[in-house]
């Protein structure tokens, strides 16, 4: 499979092939190399990958018009793909069916979508229109935020059987480094008043539990590549992929928004991530 994956891009991958379809405001910078990359480089370094991570803020168009350039490249290579989200719960995966079927009416759907998740409609609108127009699978992977809340004010041991069962029956076993990274991946004051060990234990539920459902897809799918879509937060190397990492050994990647001061190449390194997505004035 994976000669041909390679042979459909090496007739892909020429003459500037893709200029149809890039936002030349957006390039890809490889953080290992210290370099920008071309697009078609970037392509065929993400057809390598079972998990392509693609960061956002959430309220950035900017990091939204990143994902979808992503998803678009990937999709006009002809590679399998499947776009997994934060934004829906794992319940709601029977409307994304729908969805991308063609099935649910776009207002009805909004009104679904708004259920799932409380940022703007029209901030994610046009990625979940192309998945939609060209038929890509779109997962699911968050879980019940009642459930996120109640480990972030009373700690992971106050959920029930039958809580942890909607989890996937996920641990939760933070160690001195997870915390570390979640002081500076959402600073010191993001966890407001609450306990910042068990605002730390919410962190790894949401990172192992979306990490499972991005393995469970590529299981019952064995020749997709997943593009996950997630907060900053999640999407680092110590987030989502090393929950991944620590249940197989699929190929993950990681794209960051460039966000100066904060997500820049002075400020992290490939420890956690492969790329920084830069928006050029």
């Amino acid at each position: 499979m994976m000669q041909q994956r390679l042979f459909l891009l090496g007739l892909l991958l020429c003459g500037g092939c893709f200029a149809a379809d890039v936002r030349a405001e957006t390039v890809f910078y490889a953080v290992g190399e210290q370099r920008t990359v071309t697009d078609a480089e970037l392509v065929a370094s993400l057809s390598r990958s079972r998990v392509v991570l693609v960061g956002e803020h959430h309220t950035d168009r900017r990091h939204h018009a990143v994902q979808e350039q992503v998803i678009r490249l990937l999709h006009r290579a002809e590679l399998p793909i499947a776009v997994g989200l934060e934004m829906f719960r794992r319940q709601s995966q029977p409307f994304l069916d729908a969805w991308t079927a063609g099935k649910i009416p776009e207002e009805e759907f909004r009104k679904i979508y708004l259920k799932n998740w409380n940022f703007d409609w029209e901030l994610y609108r046009d990625i979940f229109v192309f998945a939609r127009d060209h038929r890509i699978p779109m997962i699911g992977l968050n879980v019940p935020p009642e459930i996120t809340r109640q480990v972030a004010r009373q700690g992971f041991s106050s959920l029930d059987e039958d809580q942890r069962g909607e989890l996937s029956n996920v641990t939760c076993r933070v160690d001195k480094e997870y915390m570390e990274y979640i002081r500076r991946a959402f600073g010191a004051h993001a966890h407001g008043k609450l306990n910042f060990s068990y605002f730390c234990e919410a962190q790894l539920v949401w990172d192992s539990v979306m990490a499972v459902g991005a393995l469970d897809y590529l299981r019952d799918n064995p020749d997709s590549t997943v593009i996950l879509l997630a907060g900053t937060g999640h999407a680092r190397k110590p987030g989502i992929p090393a929950q991944i990492r620590k249940r197989s050994s699929v190929p993950v990647t990681v794209i960051l928004p460039e966000i100066s001061g904060a997500i820049d190449a002075e400020s992290v390194g490939i420890e956690e991530t492969d790329y920084l997505a830069r928006t050029v004035p």
